[in-house]
């Protein structure tokens, strides 16, 4: 998410013509992208989208209410760019969602974090998640399956790859400081890898 410059923050507020919610919500995301989620109060938030420490209640009960719906809109945005890769991959899909995945979690790092680092389900293998039922579909295609829990299996180890690329891409990464040369490079081979050896499992 590109940084908003104070004064451009303050000109898109608007707060007394009832969008009070949805700039604290750009207020939080703008505090995750620089301090994390755990790095930031309501009340900072409440500072910085220039409204009172006590505004913020009209709308969230807690800085965990802020934050799960800021993860709630982050899965919903990956989704749906998810979904747009599939549908413009044809019949590898799969690879341009995964590439689709990098490019979120590099271009939206607060959405990224507040979805992942927040303990908020609403994706991935354990949640009903829009964007990896699409990557199950694109899976299930590639590998000539419509094993339910055979594509699954597959779909939750091509995300697991994925995201464990994305993370360790991530600025600030502590297991990879230096980051990754070529993540879409190396999703691309360990995708291809990792299907085709299913592929071959009876």
């Amino acid at each position: 998410m590109a940084r908003l410059p104070d004064t451009e923050l303050s000109e898109r507020r608007g707060y007394h013509h009832g969008n009070l919610r949805e700039a604290l919500l750009e207020a939080a995301r703008r505090l995750i992208a620089e301090r994390g989620p755990a790095g930031f109060t309501l009340s900072d938030a409440a500072k910085l989208a220039g409204v009172s420490p006590a505004a913020p209640y009209r709308h969230f009960k807690d800085r965990e209410a802020l934050l799960k719906e800021i993860a709630v809109q982050g899965f919903q945005a990956l989704g749906q760019r998810l979904g747009a890769a599939a549908r413009a991959g044809g019949p590898d899909g799969f690879l341009a969602m995964g590439r689709a995945y990098l490019a979120f979690a590099r271009e939206e790092p607060a959405y990224y974090a507040a979805m992942f680092n927040t303990g908020h389900p609403g994706g991935g293998p354990s949640g009903d998640d829009p964007g990896f039922n699409a990557l199950q579909q694109a899976v299930g295609r590639a590998l000539g399956s419509t094993d339910p829990q055979r594509v699954k299996m597959a779909a939750t180890l091509v995300f697991a790859l994925t995201h464990g690329l994305a993370s360790l891409s991530a600025p600030g990464s502590i297991a990879m400081p230096g980051g990754l040369d070529d993540p879409e490079r190396m999703l691309d081979v360990g995708v291809q890898a990792l299907l085709s050896g299913l592929g071959k499992t009876p």
